[in-house]
């Protein structure tokens, strides 16, 4: 008997559907993936399961019987427990007490009785909690954990995780995955809710695919390939190569010496960090979110004050050294260091909501203009080249970006930086919520950029595409380097371990 199954569940939000006709089914002790591009429906679906929505049309079976699920707390009844994408924990409370926070027969507990359920909990699934430990001194895979035991604690059979792998390294995935299998063994069902193949191919049973909130197929894992589940998933053949050629004459571009950056509160964002990006090499960044990333590459656009440390830039045009420390944001823009920051808020950083495609080209490129009466012939052919080249789903030039879907709206973003013929093009997070063919037109993208003597830097969450498209990976964690590593020769777990490692060796590979 199945532990949960969907008939024909249909969610509408206003006149968007969310989810059309959608069955599925998730047997007792089995893993399944629920696969599917960012906008497919798999969110919802599984919003509805954990009682957060109500379906509009359709029914929900558990073990056989018809059931209505209304709220979190039905679902709880039903042992369906849900373990979100961000994490919804009391910071200055211990694990203990986020765990049985809001369960009315636990009013008259001991934290001691609690505190030794959990420790039996962790031993029957190979979980390292410390009961006592605040949630602010947890590290982002231990407050997951804390979720995990929250609704374990409940009674919970079924259990769904959204995106679980987005904030672990590497050696934490695989931690994780060795525990859903000790649950799997002791009859709990899970559905794994995931967009990365190659996860989904080590760790599911079975795989249900979802293409803009219709359910298209289940099939076994064993029986599958990425290729045939990223058809599935975008209903028509794709490519799934990046091609890495080997860097031509590469030179130094950009050498940053030493750079440390404090924030507001005098705490280093960025400590003493050197590096050199080289004219046609893809120099990735990796490292766990929140790791320094972002105020790199600020720091190098100008837009982070340096606290000390030099910025180097080799200037093509003149063959000067100059030194960006000196220089406004915008001087640094006119050199042809450009950043392409793909931020959560794509409309509030970078591009304007209310004009349209050729006015945000305008924005970028049109800074220079002498009159107020801009010619808007070159951006307007920009903005064309742009729609074309990558595929933006547009009405026309002229649609207003805020218009546009997120993932279109950051092809603007990134189209806009590349077609500015930049010599240094920094790329943070091009391809966050992007469909799989839209990712690898941007990695093609960036790799013409290279080919053209670019140096590129590109920050990415996905190590296997990291791994595959650059020349060289830089790992930096808690605002340290701790190690840059030939991308050919590295394996994934060798990076895996430098994203956790809190001193590194600087060295040059």
């Amino acid at each position: 008997m199945n532990a949960l199954e969907l008939k024909n569940i249909t969610k509408r939000f206003g006149s968007i559907v969310a989810n059309k006709n959608v069955d599925l089914t998730v047997e007792k002790g089995e893993i399944l993936a629920v696969l599917g591009e960012n906008g497919s429906g798999k969110t919802t679906l599984m919003n509805m399961i954990s009682g957060i929505y109500h379906p509009d049309e359709g029914k929900i079976y558990i073990d056989g019987h018809e059931v209505n699920i209304n709220s979190p707390n039905d679902a709880f009844d039903y042992k369906i427990g849900m373990i979100h994408q961000h994490f919804k924990l009391v910071d200055v409370f211990s694990a203990t007490e986020n765990i049985i926070l809001g369960l009315e027969n636990e009013k008259k507990y001991s934290v001691k009785s609690s505190e030794e359920k959990i420790r039996l909990i962790s031993e029957q699934y190979g979980f390292e909690i410390d009961p006592a430990k605040k949630i602010y001194e947890m590290s982002v895979s231990e407050k997951q954990t804390v979720e995990i035991i929250k609704v374990l604690y409940r009674g919970a059979d079924i259990l769904i995780l959204d995106e679980p792998t987005a904030v672990l390294t590497p050696q934490e995935t695989q931690k994780l995955f060795a525990i859903l299998r000790r649950m799997k063994e002791d009859g709990k069902s899970i559905i794994i809710i995931t967009h990365k193949l190659h996860e989904v191919l080590s760790i599911s049973d079975r795989v249900s695919v979802l293409r803009k909130g219709e359910y298209i197929g289940t099939v076994n894992t064993a029986d599958t390939n990425e290729k045939d589940l990223t058809e599935m998933m975008v209903g028509k053949k794709v490519t799934l190569n990046i091609e890495r050629t080997k860097p031509e004459n590469p030179t130094d571009r950009l050498v940053v010496k030493n750079v440390t950056c404090l924030n507001h509160d005098g705490i280093k964002q960025l400590d003493n960090i050197s590096f050199t990006a080289k004219s046609g090499e893809i120099l990735g960044i990796a490292g766990i979110a929140g790791s320094g990333q972002r105020e790199l590459l600020e720091a190098i656009a100008g837009l982070q004050h340096l606290e000390s440390g030099e910025i180097y830039y080799n200037n093509p045009k003149n063959g000067k050294e100059e030194n960006l420390r000196d220089k406004t944001p915008l001087q640094i823009r006119e050199l042809g260091v450009r950043l392409s920051f793909v931020p959560e808020d794509r409309l509030g950083m970078g591009l304007v909501g209310n004009m349209d495609i050729i006015d945000n080209m305008m924005l970028r490129s049109y800074r220079k203009g002498k009159t107020v009466f801009l010619e808007r012939k070159k951006p307007k052919s920009l903005a064309e080249k742009i729609i074309n080249d990558l595929e933006v789903a547009t009405p026309s030039a002229t649609t207003p970006v805020r218009r546009l879907s997120g993932g279109n709206v950051q092809k603007v973003l990134v189209g806009r930086e590349i077609a500015a013929s930049p010599t240094v093009l920094m790329a943070a997070y091009p391809v966050r919520g992007l469909d799989i063919n839209s990712s690898y037109m941007i990695y093609n993208l960036l790799n013409e950029q290279k080919k053209k003597g670019v140096a590129v830097i590109f920050v990415g969450e996905d190590l296997d595409v990291l791994l595959e498209l650059c020349d060289k990976i830089m790992v930096v964690n808690s605002g340290k380097i701790t190690g840059i590593v030939d991308a050919a020769s590295v394996t994934k777990e060798e990076v895996g371990l430098l994203m956790t490692k809190s001193e590194g060796v600087n060295y040059d590979a």
